[in-house]
């Protein structure tokens, strides 16, 4: 039987695709304001301004390609039983060919009723670009299917079911600062390993072992871990 590798990534391994990190330093929330764009009150208040953000955001995930750490993690499939759950809200893991894929906060390249924001709909017509306009059949508001900050993370049992029974636990490109995703950890199996992929020093990655480099290198370097291992 296979082991089972259960991977949580963040904005890290998808910024060597060129999409746009949240939290460093030249990232989003220094360019916008989290609570106007991201947040269930910044909906209420002017959801077209949230709806265009998710447009902005979408037309750029369109033009970007899975990296060598999407790749790699992908191709773990052929030795491992893998399960991702990832923060984004990009396609990239499944773009590269990831067969199981939990996505924590929504799925940009999705839209949901106003009325059920836990099932995810196709985009209006396959248009990148929402508008007020879009309605389900029984004529409710269209937004885009992304938990925003101040709504609750639906599958977030179904992530702690999938961490409960790794083998391996890998942390891929995420401060682990973003509850409750951060506190999937604890849920890890006594005495499993856990590695970290990141370039930056993580609050309590001496619990890890941490591969301090960038998602696509840092894989390299875990496969032939890995692979002594075995």
């Amino acid at each position: 039987m296979k082991k089972k590798i259960v991977a949580l990534t963040g904005a890290g391994i998808s910024a060597e695709s060129g999409i746009a990190t949240f939290r460093d330093s030249d990232g989003l929330w220094e360019q916008y304001s989290v609570e106007e764009v991201a947040s269930a009150d910044g909906y209420r208040r002017n959801p077209q301004l949230v709806i265009d953000f998710a447009n902005d955001r979408r037309e750029q995930c369109v033009k970007a390609q899975p990296n060598q750490g999407h790749l790699l993690l992908a191709e773990l499939e052929k030795d491992f039983d893998v399960t991702v759950i990832t923060q984004n809200i990009d396609d990239l893991h499944e773009r590269a060919g990831s067969s199981r894929v939990i996505h924590l906060h929504g799925e940009l390249m999705k839209c949901c009723s106003e009325k059920d924001l836990s099932t995810p709909l196709p985009l209006p017509e396959g248009r990148l670009r929402m508008t007020l306009e879009d309605k389900d059949d029984e004529g409710n508001q269209l937004r885009p299917f992304i938990v925003y900050f101040g709504e609750p993370v639906p599958r977030m049992e179904d992530a702690v079911r999938e961490v409960e029974t790794a083998d391996i636990f890998l942390i891929i490109g995420t401060s682990l600062n973003v509850y409750p995703a951060a506190g999937l950890v604890r849920f890890v199996p006594y005495g499993k390993p856990i590695y970290l992929i990141d370039p930056k020093d993580v609050p309590g990655s001496d619990r890890f072992e941490h591969i301090k480099t960038g998602a696509g290198a840092g894989m390299k370097e875990l496969i032939k871990r890995l692979q002594h291992e075995q």
